[in-house]
């Protein structure tokens, strides 16, 4: 029988777990997981600050996964090498663990840029785990004021997580915009001003370059008081565990469409990998839980001997402040269709017959329409563009493609 080892506790080791079980019911699976918790949704911690959700309720899966799918989990341990030669990992404890083919399933971690006088800071946090949730949360009460570097996801979900537990939240960031990854100038206006409708305070094209205690220096001269300080400037893949032993990396682990690494008998999965972008057609770290999780069951699939590809992964982000809810996808190049008013937006870009890309403000409804499209290369020769420009809906697709897709007569 096979020894499966997953290293992470994550959506990507939940979709290899479920993938590996798919073809092989019986062989040992250890999951080694750094973090004290059953797998948990991620993006709900800020829902967490606002009291809509609690631990419990954020389980990804169900208390008794682990036990349904017959896996050993060492919680609150790190591994810190794999053996190659004698097929093992290691614990940062020193124990050892066998495998005959291993996932390796760990994320990304907080990029922290080396501020002068970070050390001095006493209320200081990352937000992207639980763990650091939990911590904020002791920190901050109705008087604090709170300074968020960064104004991409992580920064503004933490504004939004905080808005009614402290007195103030001012977000710098360099960037002359929020979510400047994602959005243009006009689109980051629509929803920067929803946001300062909700009492959030930007100072953008200024970010902190000194700290004193509680007291940040900003680059254009300025000066900010806080209570307490959260770090969201941005993410780093976790590919240390492959570099060290002379795997293949770049700004993510380099996986081909079976989630093999260049390693023989070892998979990775998620957030710390370098995936196909079949919009750009070039590999790229898609740090998406959707794409976690297809990959993650790739890589399940094809340890247990199965045959499974994933290489349909595009960029996309479905996120909401205060109830604005905002929906990308694709890359935005070639020719743009508009449609605006001052709280909603909607941009539709194709190139080379096909949709490249949106971006979708304030109306998000049949989004997944728009991303199908995307995602399946749809000529749009073959469906009625003009309406699936004004609204997403399946009668633009001809009665043959709608049988395709949607089964059945219509």
């Amino acid at each position: 029988m096979k020894q499966y080892v997953v290293i992470g506790n994550g959506v990507a080791a939940v979709g290899c777990i479920e993938g590996i079980r798919s073809v092989d019911k019986d062989s040992k699976i250890t999951v080694v997981s750094e973090e004290n918790y059953p797998v948990y949704c991620r993006p709900l911690i800020s829902y967490y600050l606002e009291n809509k959700t609690d631990p419990e309720r954020m389980n990804y899966r169900g208390a008794d996964f682990y036990e349904k799918m017959g896996c050993d989990v060492f919680y609150g341990k790190k591994v810190i090498q794999i053996n190659t030669d004698s097929k093992n990992v290691v614990l940062d404890d020193g124990a050892k663990l066998p495998y005959t083919e291993v996932c390796v399933a760990t994320g990304s971690a907080p990029f922290i840029p080396p501020f002068e006088g970070l050390d001095t800071v006493e209320k200081k946090f990352s937000f992207m785990t639980l763990d650091d949730t939990f911590a904020l949360e002791k920190a901050i009460d109705k008087d604090s004021n709170v300074l968020i570097v960064g104004a991409g996801l992580i920064g503004l979900k933490c504004a939004e997580g905080l808005h009614e537990r402290v007195k103030s939240i001012t977000v710098c960031d360099l960037a002359d915009r929020v979510l400047s990854s994602i959005l243009d100038t006009d689109c980051a206006a629509i929803v920067q001003r929803h946001l300062e409708a909700n009492g959030i305070q930007f100072l953008l094209g200024d970010t902190a370059v000194r700290f004193e205690k509680n007291l940040a220096q900003m680059k254009s001269g300025k000066t900010v008081e806080f209570d307490a300080l959260v770090l969201a400037v941005g993410v780093r893949a976790n590919t240390t565990l492959i570099k060290d032993i002379g795997g293949e990396v770049n700004r993510g682990i380099l996986v081909n469409d079976r989630m093999e690494t260049s390693l023989e008998s070892i998979y990775a999965a998620g957030d710390c990998t370098e995936g196909n972008d079949i919009s750009l057609g070039q590999k790229r770290v898609l740090a998406l839980l959707p794409n976690a999780y297809m990959q993650g069951h790739t890589a399940g699939v094809n340890m247990a001997g199965g045959n499974e590809v994933f290489g349909k992964a595009i960029p996309m982000n479905s996120i909401g402040f205060f109830g604005l809810h905002i929906m990308t996808a694709g890359t935005y190049m070639g020719e743009m269709y508009e449609e605006k008013s001052d709280s909603t937006l909607k941009r539709l870009f194709t190139k080379d017959g096909l949709l490249k890309g949106f971006i979708l403000i304030g109306k998000t409804e049949r989004a997944g329409i728009y991303t199908s499209l995307i995602r399946e290369r749809t000529p749009l020769d073959t469906i009625d563009f003009d309406t699936m420009k004004k609204i997403a809906t399946s009668i633009a697709f001809s009665s043959e493609n709608r049988r395709k897709k949607f089964g059945g007569v219509v």
